[in-house]
């Protein structure tokens, strides 16, 4: 009974995330084609329109590119800040047995792409990129896996998800650490203020929703300002949401067949007696308390963020133009390419491996050693955060972020068409064997 509870919940996390990926490939084909057509100088001034707030003592006016991926992305991170804490506090990522191997797997998922980026680069100007190959888009990844149907075991599902939270985890420290810019340290002191707060009340189990969004705009804000990517807020703000619920499932089911046999005994009427509408008030009294905040939070986003926010993303990032007067860095392109499609494939692969055999860690049940290599390969799907960071790493040369983006697409197909083969030939061997 209680596998059932832990896995639907699950399985519905994957059904969305794979649906999302095929949304972000339609918004990503979408975007090529609207930059590529006769259409496309409406494609350039939507996105560079600007719209904001401006008053004679404050001004916020900035492109809507900017609004995607500052603000909007920055929801994006505060749903996977409270996928990380969920999965450290309670999830696959709570015990060291359980974190070990998705652990070794993200480790070598960065440090052998951000070493072989390095290798192969030979122009000082596009160094920074060096953080865009070791990001993993668990959209694509899981829709690749959704294709492959029952060929592929839960378990190996649940490794992929875990996999791609660690891998978040420490793009969300690349991010804060190495791409932002010259920080003013008082602003970021007085953002400190309200996480401190919100921090003590989750503490002691207090959750005001509209106090937590209200601090969430300010320290969002306060990021902006001070130097530090706002998205990082996004991450620090959701390990201030309680994971702890106020009442038991036991008290609350106790409470729920009170209020049902009250309300089933009181006198029918055509419409609810002020008696009924009480209890049904008190009934959504008592699930408001029932829930996790962080749980409820999080259901309620996700739809957001796969549906929308992740999508838009796509289409006002992934409009390259292949006109003849582009100017791509090709030993850019060919870098990021074979960082994403080897060095995500090889690292993950290696450094798994060798946790296994060190007896750091261990196999998921019902996973096969080919299965991880064709994991390894779609840990090469870099796409959303990719270019995300590609978007920082070139911020003050935006003359190669057409041939980054280039690069993420060319490494990102690649890996994704090799991992299917792999994780569907290799099912198939594994099976007749």
């Amino acid at each position: 009974m209680i596998d059932k509870l832990l896995i639907t919940p699950f399985q519905k996390f994957v059904k969305i995330e794979s649906f999302s990926g095929i949304l972000l490939f339609i918004a990503t084909l979408l975007a090529l084609i609207w930059a590529n057509s006769p259409l496309a100088h409406l494609y350039d001034s939507l996105w560079q329109y600007k719209i904001g707030i401006t008053t004679s003592d404050f001004e916020l006016n900035k492109p809507i590119i900017l609004w995607i991926n500052d603000g909007l992305m920055a929801v994006f991170f505060f749903l996977i800040g409270l996928e990380i804490k969920r999965e450290l506090l309670i999830g696959e990522l709570n015990t060291v047995r359980k974190a070990s191997f998705p652990f070794f797997a993200a480790l070598g998922g960065m440090l052998v792409p951000v070493a072989m980026f390095f290798l192969l680069n030979n122009n000082q100007s596009t160094s920074n990129a060096w953080g865009v190959p070791m990001a993993t888009d668990i959209a694509f990844s899981l829709a690749i896996l959704k294709l492959l149907g029952k060929r592929i075991p839960l378990g190996l599902k649940v490794f992929l998800t875990a996999f791609a939270i660690v891998d978040d985890l420490i793009a969300v420290l690349v991010i804060a650490i190495f791409y932002s810019g010259n920080i003013e340290w008082i602003l970021l002191g007085y953002a400190a203020i309200p996480i401190l707060i919100l921090v003590f009340l989750s503490y002691r189990n207090i959750y005001f929703p509209y106090f937590v969004f209200i601090m969430g705009v300010l320290v969002w804000y306060l990021f902006l300002k001070s130097g530090i990517h706002p998205t990082v807020a996004g991450v620090l703000m959701a390990f201030t949401i309680p994971i702890r619920q106020k009442i038991d499932i036991k008290t609350y089911s106790r409470k729920l067949m009170g209020i049902a046999k009250d309300i089933e005994e009181t006198c029918e009427k055509p419409i609810l007696s002020d008696h009924q509408i009480e209890q049904i008030d008190n009934l959504e009294d008592w699930t408001s308390q029932v829930q996790s905040p962080l749980q409820h939070l999080e259901h309620k986003l996700h739809n957001w963020v796969a549906f929308f926010i992740m999508p838009v993303f796509a289409l006002s990032n992934a409009g390259i133009k292949f006109g003849a007067d582009i100017n791509l860095e090709m030993p850019l392109v060919i870098n990021i390419a074979l960082c994403l499609i080897i060095g995500n494939s090889v690292g993950v692969s290696l450094i798994s491996f060798i946790g296994i055999k060190l007896k750091f860690a261990e196999l998921p049940q019902g996973v096969k050693a080919i299965q991880v290599v064709g994991i390894s390969f779609l840990a090469g799907i870099g796409f959303t955060m990719a270019i995300f960071i590609a978007n920082l790493a070139f911020i003050t040369n935006p003359e190669f972020i057409d041939s980054a983006k280039i690069g993420i697409l060319i490494g990102s197909f690649t890996s994704g068409i090799i991992g299917y083969l792999i994780l569907r030939f290799g099912s198939r061997y594994i099976q007749h064997k």
